[in-house]
Protein backbone atom coordinates (compact mmCIF):
# COMPACT_ATOMS: atom_id res chain seq x y z
CA UNK A 1 0.00 0.00 0.00
CA UNK A 2 1.19 3.54 -0.74
CA UNK A 3 0.10 7.17 -0.90
CA UNK A 4 0.75 8.87 -4.23
CA UNK A 5 0.94 12.57 -5.00
CA UNK A 6 3.11 15.56 -4.09
CA UNK A 7 1.15 16.71 -1.01
CA UNK A 8 3.75 15.85 1.63
CA UNK A 9 6.65 17.10 -0.49
CA UNK A 10 4.91 20.29 -1.57
CA UNK A 11 4.00 21.26 1.99
CA UNK A 12 7.08 19.96 3.80
CA UNK A 13 8.53 22.13 6.58
CA UNK A 14 10.67 25.11 5.61
CA UNK A 15 14.14 24.70 7.10
CA UNK A 16 16.20 27.64 8.34
CA UNK A 17 18.69 28.52 11.05
CA UNK A 18 16.69 31.61 12.09
CA UNK A 19 14.51 31.74 15.20
CA UNK A 20 11.41 32.97 13.30
CA UNK A 21 10.70 31.46 9.88
CA UNK A 22 7.71 32.00 7.64
CA UNK A 23 6.56 28.45 6.97
CA UNK A 24 4.28 29.92 4.33
CA UNK A 25 2.41 33.20 3.95
CA UNK A 26 -0.07 32.28 6.71
CA UNK A 27 2.03 30.25 9.14
CA UNK A 28 4.97 31.14 11.40
CA UNK A 29 7.51 28.55 12.51
CA UNK A 30 9.59 29.27 15.63
CA UNK A 31 12.68 27.33 16.68
CA UNK A 32 12.45 27.04 20.45
CA UNK A 33 16.15 26.29 20.96
CA UNK A 34 16.76 30.06 20.89
CA UNK A 35 14.81 30.48 24.13
CA UNK A 36 11.33 31.61 25.26
CA UNK A 37 9.04 33.64 23.03
CA UNK A 38 5.91 35.66 23.65
CA UNK A 39 2.95 34.87 21.41
CA UNK A 40 -0.64 35.97 21.02
CA UNK A 41 -2.90 33.94 23.28
CA UNK A 42 -4.45 31.02 21.40
CA UNK A 43 -2.27 31.37 18.30
CA UNK A 44 -0.63 27.91 18.52
CA UNK A 45 -1.70 25.59 15.73
CA UNK A 46 0.94 22.85 16.19
CA UNK A 47 4.29 22.04 17.74
CA UNK A 48 6.87 19.28 17.69
CA UNK A 49 8.96 18.49 20.74
CA UNK A 50 8.28 19.67 24.28
CA UNK A 51 6.73 23.14 24.25
CA UNK A 52 4.79 24.58 27.18
CA UNK A 53 2.49 27.57 27.41
CA UNK A 54 1.68 29.98 30.25
CA UNK A 55 -0.95 32.70 30.12
CA UNK A 56 0.70 36.03 30.97
CA UNK A 57 -2.46 38.11 30.49
CA UNK A 58 -1.56 41.72 29.77
CA UNK A 59 2.01 41.19 30.96
CA UNK A 60 1.99 42.59 34.49
CA UNK A 61 -0.10 44.89 36.66
CA UNK A 62 1.05 48.11 35.02
CA UNK A 63 0.25 46.91 31.51
CA UNK A 64 -3.00 45.32 32.70
CA UNK A 65 -4.18 48.69 34.02
CA UNK A 66 -3.11 50.44 30.82
CA UNK A 67 -4.94 47.83 28.76
CA UNK A 68 -8.14 48.26 30.77
CA UNK A 69 -7.95 52.05 30.53
CA UNK A 70 -7.04 52.30 26.84
CA UNK A 71 -8.52 49.18 25.24
CA UNK A 72 -5.13 48.54 23.64
CA UNK A 73 -2.79 45.64 24.38
CA UNK A 74 -1.85 42.10 23.50
CA UNK A 75 -3.14 38.98 25.33
CA UNK A 76 0.16 37.17 25.78
CA UNK A 77 1.19 33.58 26.40
CA UNK A 78 4.80 32.69 27.20
CA UNK A 79 6.10 29.76 25.18
CA UNK A 80 9.04 27.75 26.54
CA UNK A 81 10.69 24.41 25.87
CA UNK A 82 12.40 22.64 23.01
CA UNK A 83 11.31 21.86 19.48
CA UNK A 84 9.41 23.77 16.83
CA UNK A 85 6.30 25.87 17.36
CA UNK A 86 3.82 26.85 14.66
CA UNK A 87 1.63 29.94 15.06
CA UNK A 88 -1.15 31.52 13.01
CA UNK A 89 -4.08 33.90 13.46
CA UNK A 90 -7.21 33.21 11.42
CA UNK A 91 -5.18 32.58 8.25
CA UNK A 92 -3.93 36.17 8.21
CA UNK A 93 -0.70 36.82 6.34
CA UNK A 94 2.43 36.69 8.51
CA UNK A 95 5.24 39.25 8.23
CA UNK A 96 8.58 38.85 10.04
CA UNK A 97 11.15 41.51 10.90
CA UNK A 98 14.22 41.71 13.09
CA UNK A 99 14.79 44.68 15.40
CA UNK A 100 18.44 45.56 16.01
CA UNK A 101 18.28 47.84 19.06
CA UNK A 102 15.31 49.59 17.46
CA UNK A 103 11.63 50.25 18.10
CA UNK A 104 8.30 49.98 16.27
CA UNK A 105 4.82 51.15 17.18
CA UNK A 106 2.25 48.46 16.37
CA UNK A 107 -1.50 48.07 16.33
CA UNK A 108 -2.03 45.51 19.12
CA UNK A 109 -4.44 43.55 16.93
CA UNK A 110 -1.61 42.76 14.53
CA UNK A 111 0.99 41.43 17.00
CA UNK A 112 1.51 37.68 16.59
CA UNK A 113 4.79 36.91 18.40
CA UNK A 114 8.12 38.37 19.46
CA UNK A 115 11.38 37.20 21.02
CA UNK A 116 11.61 37.29 24.82
CA UNK A 117 14.43 39.82 24.39
CA UNK A 118 11.95 42.38 23.05
CA UNK A 119 10.42 44.73 25.64
CA UNK A 120 6.83 45.77 25.07
CA UNK A 121 4.45 48.30 26.53
CA UNK A 122 1.30 50.27 25.79
CA UNK A 123 2.25 53.83 24.92
CA UNK A 124 0.45 57.06 24.30
CA UNK A 125 1.00 58.43 20.81
CA UNK A 126 1.85 62.14 20.81
CA UNK A 127 -0.39 63.62 18.13
CA UNK A 128 -1.54 67.22 17.82
CA UNK A 129 -5.05 66.07 16.94
CA UNK A 130 -5.09 63.37 19.58
CA UNK A 131 -7.05 65.36 22.13
CA UNK A 132 -10.13 65.28 19.91
CA UNK A 133 -10.18 61.51 20.37
CA UNK A 134 -9.38 61.58 24.06
CA UNK A 135 -5.88 60.17 23.59
CA UNK A 136 -4.27 57.70 21.21
CA UNK A 137 -2.58 54.45 22.23
CA UNK A 138 -0.53 51.75 20.54
CA UNK A 139 1.81 48.90 21.47
CA UNK A 140 5.56 49.61 21.42
CA UNK A 141 8.09 46.84 20.78
CA UNK A 142 11.68 47.77 21.58
CA UNK A 143 15.09 46.08 21.69
CA UNK A 144 16.83 43.38 19.65
CA UNK A 145 15.06 40.28 18.43
CA UNK A 146 12.42 38.94 16.07
CA UNK A 147 8.88 40.28 15.71
CA UNK A 148 6.04 38.68 13.74
CA UNK A 149 2.93 40.64 12.83
CA UNK A 150 -0.15 39.67 10.87
CA UNK A 151 -1.77 41.54 8.02
CA UNK A 152 -5.02 41.07 6.15
CA UNK A 153 -3.54 40.50 2.73
CA UNK A 154 -0.16 41.64 1.45
CA UNK A 155 0.77 45.05 2.92
CA UNK A 156 2.56 48.04 1.46
CA UNK A 157 5.50 49.73 3.23
CA UNK A 158 5.31 53.48 2.64
CA UNK A 159 8.46 55.62 2.99
CA UNK A 160 7.09 58.73 4.71
CA UNK A 161 10.24 60.76 3.93
CA UNK A 162 9.41 60.70 0.22
CA UNK A 163 6.04 62.46 0.42
CA UNK A 164 3.29 63.49 2.89
CA UNK A 165 1.64 60.22 3.86
CA UNK A 166 -1.91 59.62 5.08
CA UNK A 167 -3.76 56.41 5.95
CA UNK A 168 -6.98 55.06 7.38
CA UNK A 169 -6.41 54.34 11.08
CA UNK A 170 -7.94 50.87 10.80
CA UNK A 171 -5.56 49.90 7.97
CA UNK A 172 -2.31 50.96 9.67
CA UNK A 173 -0.34 47.99 11.03
CA UNK A 174 2.81 49.65 12.37
CA UNK A 175 5.33 52.42 11.93
CA UNK A 176 9.03 52.64 12.66
CA UNK A 177 11.02 54.87 14.99
CA UNK A 178 11.58 58.31 13.51
CA UNK A 179 8.01 58.54 12.19
CA UNK A 180 5.65 61.10 13.71
CA UNK A 181 1.89 60.66 13.60
CA UNK A 182 -0.79 63.34 13.69
CA UNK A 183 -4.54 63.35 13.07
CA UNK A 184 -5.99 64.97 9.97
CA UNK A 185 -9.66 65.86 9.56
CA UNK A 186 -11.07 66.00 6.02
CA UNK A 187 -14.83 66.61 5.97
CA UNK A 188 -15.03 66.85 2.19
CA UNK A 189 -16.93 70.10 2.50
CA UNK A 190 -20.45 70.93 3.59
CA UNK A 191 -22.05 69.30 0.56
CA UNK A 192 -20.26 66.05 1.23
CA UNK A 193 -21.26 66.13 4.89
CA UNK A 194 -24.92 66.69 4.01
CA UNK A 195 -24.77 63.62 1.76
CA UNK A 196 -23.54 61.47 4.62
CA UNK A 197 -19.80 62.03 4.36
CA UNK A 198 -17.12 59.90 2.73
CA UNK A 199 -16.23 57.61 5.62
CA UNK A 200 -12.69 59.01 5.41
CA UNK A 201 -13.10 62.05 7.67
CA UNK A 202 -10.45 61.13 10.24
CA UNK A 203 -7.06 60.13 8.86
CA UNK A 204 -3.61 59.44 10.27
CA UNK A 205 -0.92 61.77 8.92
CA UNK A 206 2.72 60.63 8.98
CA UNK A 207 5.91 62.67 8.70
CA UNK A 208 9.58 62.16 9.56
CA UNK A 209 11.97 59.42 8.50
CA UNK A 210 10.92 55.79 8.38
CA UNK A 211 8.17 53.54 7.14
CA UNK A 212 4.47 52.94 7.74
CA UNK A 213 3.09 49.47 7.03
CA UNK A 214 -0.49 49.51 5.70
CA UNK A 215 -2.66 46.46 5.02
CA UNK A 216 -5.33 46.26 2.28
CA UNK A 217 -8.14 45.81 4.81
CA UNK A 218 -9.39 47.42 8.00
CA UNK A 219 -9.22 46.10 11.56
CA UNK A 220 -12.82 46.55 12.64
CA UNK A 221 -14.42 44.75 15.60
CA UNK A 222 -17.02 42.24 14.55
CA UNK A 223 -18.06 40.69 17.84
CA UNK A 224 -17.76 42.85 20.95
CA UNK A 225 -15.52 40.48 22.94
CA UNK A 226 -13.23 37.48 22.75
CA UNK A 227 -9.61 37.02 21.90
CA UNK A 228 -10.31 37.08 18.15
CA UNK A 229 -13.02 39.73 18.03
CA UNK A 230 -11.24 42.20 15.76
CA UNK A 231 -9.39 45.22 17.12
CA UNK A 232 -8.53 45.28 20.76
CA UNK A 233 -8.96 49.03 20.85
CA UNK A 234 -6.61 51.99 20.64
CA UNK A 235 -5.87 54.01 17.51
CA UNK A 236 -8.30 52.37 15.12
CA UNK A 237 -11.28 52.51 17.46
CA UNK A 238 -10.53 56.04 18.64
CA UNK A 239 -10.18 57.35 15.11
CA UNK A 240 -12.86 55.21 13.53
CA UNK A 241 -15.53 57.88 13.87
Amino acid sequence: MAIHGSLFDEFAETESGDQFIRQNSKLLKIRMDYGPVNARLGSMVAYQGDVRFANRGSGGLDRMLKSKLTGEGVPIMECTGQGELFLADNASDVQVLYLDDDMISVNGQNVLAFSASIAWDIHRVAARGGMMAGGLFNVSLRGSGYVAVTTKGEPVALDVAQSPTFADAHAVVLWTAGVRMDVRVDTGGLGSMLRGGTGETIQMAFTGNGHVLVQPAENVSTSGSGERSGRSGGLGDLLGG
